[in-house]
């Protein structure tokens, strides 16, 4: 049966940033897709694992800080420990700084490299060895953003970022598909998280967003729970090197 192909049961996922947002939503839904999951970030996991607990999901905390690469084996190393193996990995943490690039500071840049860039790498080079070793391939799900595709304004470092993320995502893809392991990513469009509450906060740049939307509404992590099953499942194994875009028509715009 199709819905089959779907199914994530047996499989063992780590998602990066998962105490909230969109990295909260992804979890939850991988594991209701059946997957046991590695919940990864630097925040306590308390209300990930009570909504877990909710509908009987298996996750359980993984606590790293992405802005030291010294992690990303850390986090391979324990998720397989807990599991056993490791099937799927959703890069998805990242952090974001504000200011015109005029005065931007070099701090206020290499923060936000080192973990939307630098350590989703790492991270996916770690994961990709134990995939290769495993011998059953696996699945490497970026999450990259609007502005991967657009310039955005007043977050230089953001949209470099995120930016490259769309091309390492190619890359990786090229490396590795023989070997297996897909990695593909999505961007998501403007949705209700914390990267986004000052901008929410602004009525007018709020109102100015929502009237190109399309859809007619900001998004909420539970619409990226599709598209992050689909690449996660054996449905999507002939996907290579695509970020969907899951926006609600932005770019489409």
């Amino acid at each position: 049966m199709i819905l089959d192909m779907f199914s994530l049961k047996g499989r063992v996922a780590a998602v990066t940033g998962a105490n909230t947002g969109l990295g909260q939503g992804v979890a939850l839904a991988l594991a209701e897709a059946g997957a046991k999951v590695a919940l990864v970030g630097r925040s306590p996991m308390d209300d990930t694992l009570a909504r877990f607990k909710a509908f009987g999901g298996d996750g359980f905390p993984v606590k790293a800080d992405l802005a030291n690469t010294a992690v990303c084996r850390k986090i391979i190393d324990e998720t397989v420990a807990k599991y056993g193996g490791l099937d799927i990995l959703v890069n998805n943490a990242g952090i974001i700084r504000r200011g015109d690039s005029i005065d931007f500071t070099e701090k206020d840049w290499d923060d936000v490299m080192n973990v939307n860039l630098k350590s989703l790498f790492f991270l996916s080079q770690a994961a990709a060895k134990v995939f290769i070793k495993q011998g059953r391939g696996g699945k490497i799900i970026n999450i990259a953003s609007l502005l991967s595709y657009q310039g955005g304004v007043r977050v230089p470092s953001y949209t470099s970022a995120k930016s490259g993320v769309i091309g390492l995502t190619r890359l990786l893809a090229n490396e590795w598909a023989a070997k297996g392991i897909c990695v593909n990513g999505i961007a998501p469009g403007y949705m209700v998280t914390n990267n986004t509450e000052a901008l929410r906060k602004d009525p007018v740049r709020y109102q100015a967003i929502l009237d190109r939307i399309p859809a007619g509404r900001w998004g909420v992590p539970a619409d990226l729970a599709g598209a992050a099953v689909f690449l996660a499942s054996p449905a999507s194994d002939y996907l290579q090197g695509f970020t969907i875009a899951v926006d609600g028509g932005w770019l489409g715009r």
